[in-house]
């Protein structure tokens, strides 16, 4: 006897704009709070807040940017059909 339900749904993707504003406003607290934590632990109150959140800043900039690219690059693979896609990836035609 099973007392759960199986999700047989599929799972929620991650790739919309509400996933990746959340994993920003995610990433950007934690480097925030560690430069926070790094500035209480050497007595420098605003360096390391700024250079972690400016670190994280471009860290973010670069996941997307190339999220992106990937996609975009996967996207235009699709449009030129199965044959392009084997050219591309020897491994996809098998």
């Amino acid at each position: 006897m099973k007392l759960l339900p199986i999700n047989t749904q599929k799972r929620v993707n991650t790739e919309d704009s509400l996933g990746h504003g959340m994993d920003a406003v995610i990433m950007l607290a934690l480097f925030l709070l560690a430069g926070f934590g790094l500035d209480r632990l050497f007595g420098t109150m605003p360096v390391f807040m700024i250079a972690m959140t400016v670190l994280g800043s471009v860290g973010l900039f670069l996941k997307f940017k190339y999220r992106y690219e990937a996609r975009m690059d996967e996207l235009e693979a699709q449009r030129r059909g199965p044959a392009a896609a084997a050219a591309v990836d020897p491994e996809a035609a098998a």
